[in-house]
């Protein structure tokens, strides 16, 4: 079986944990995956390819933006006018699309990853022009693809209901951690809160200063540290609050290690791995009810109303408090999340889908 993986429209460091997912994925499919694959990426984005053989693609000028509709048009045109890359691709028997959206077009049955909609269930975090891109770009190529993945019960509920997708071509995959680089290591603990996310609405940072600075009035030792990209639409920000961007994964680690807690308030989230990362690091978390977090943290975490800041400040407290006993539950917990078996029910899913593709019917469950 021969399976091609679309990373077309990868615009690094822009893509939060879409962007680790896809990475880890061909990186585990390298070692444990028994197809045979290759990777279609950007030239700006071609180490993303990480030990499978790579198909490049020239960017686009660089007057073209860096990420959104325009970029993800440009690049497909760039892959059309690349030579060879048509032929390479017709030689494929399954394409999969880790970032969900299709491009280039291929003849091939296809795999689509959808992370989520929330484009459908929190509108309002959209404009009208990317609103509508998701529903034209994500919607169809979920209702078009032989097979369909999801991160998590939750979207696989969410994608039923809202896209009428066929329960049976819907394939719930979680995501994983890397165990390699989130593990226990003996740092000391500093008054630490850690909220490792983008910038974006959902994430609810304005609601979390509050809560924060509610917990600095009785202990002003307190530090909130952000990290993750577009954080400088949030300045300024209170007292207290670090913002420290981007992060390499060894350092995002080791503050996991130091932290008195990991906080997560988003009101949306198709899976989530910061939690997972913090619990393989022995840090404890409060994290918020909503989406698919509660489904990934199981009983590893204490959960909040990300609505209820006053709720959100007793949860940090509590999350502090029950340090040892969610440490325990935490590890238990991240051990079951690994990239390689991810990896492996990828390939199942290759193998339904060239199955239907065949056979010119829907996958059956």
């Amino acid at each position: 079986m021969r399976v091609g993986l679309s990373l077309l429209t990868l615009s690094p460091g822009d893509l939060g944990g879409s962007e680790t997912y896809a990475r880890q994925l061909v990186r585990s499919l390298a070692k444990v995956g028994t197809a045979d694959y290759a990777v279609l990426v950007p030239a700006r984005a071609k180490d993303a390819a990480d030990g499978l053989p790579a198909i490049e693609v020239k960017d686009p000028p660089v007057a073209i933006a860096k990420r959104g509709p325009l970029r993800i048009a440009a690049m497909a045109l760039q892959a059309r006018r690349t030579k060879g890359v048509g032929d390479q691709m017709a030689k494929f028997d399954v394409v999969h699309y880790p970032l969900t959206v299709p491009s280039p077009h291929v003849d091939a049955p296809t795999v689509v990853t959808l992370h989520d909609i929330q484009h459908r269930d929190l509108p309002e975090f959209f404009g009208p022009a990317r609103r509508s891109f998701r529903r034209l770009a994500y919607d169809r190529a979920a209702r078009s693809a032989e097979a369909v993945i999801v991160t998590s019960e939750f979207v696989r509920g969410r994608a039923r209901d809202a896209l009428d997708l066929d329960p049976g071509r819907i394939h719930v995959v979680p995501l994983a951690i890397d165990h390699t680089t989130f593990r226990p290591a003996s740092e000391e603990r500093e008054p630490i809160i850690l909220y490792p996310a983008r910038g974006w609405p959902h994430k609810n940072h304005a609601r979390l200063f509050q809560a924060f600075a509610s917990l600095r009035d009785t202990r002003p030792q307190l530090r909130l540290i952000l990290t993750g990209g577009g954080l400088e639409r949030l300045e300024p920000v209170p007292e207290g609050v670090e913002i420290l961007g981007h992060v390499p994964p060894s350092q995002l680690a080791s503050l996991y290690r130091r932290a008195a807690c990991l906080v997560y308030p988003s009101l949306y989230e198709g899976f989530g791995i910061p939690p997972l990362e913090a619990m393989a690091c022995g840090c404890p978390v409060a994290a918020s009810n909503a989406g698919a977090i509660p489904e990934v943290c199981g009983d590893a975490a204490v959960l909040f109303d990300p609505t209820d800041v006053e709720a959100m400040a007793a949860a940090m407290l509590e999350a502090d408090e029950r340090r040892e006993e969610l440490q325990a539950l935490g590890r238990e917990r991240a051990a079951q999340f690994t990239w390689d078996e991810t990896a492996r029910r990828h390939e199942d899913v290759y193998r339904r889908a060239l199955s239907a593709g065949l056979a010119g019917s829907p996958t059956t469950a």
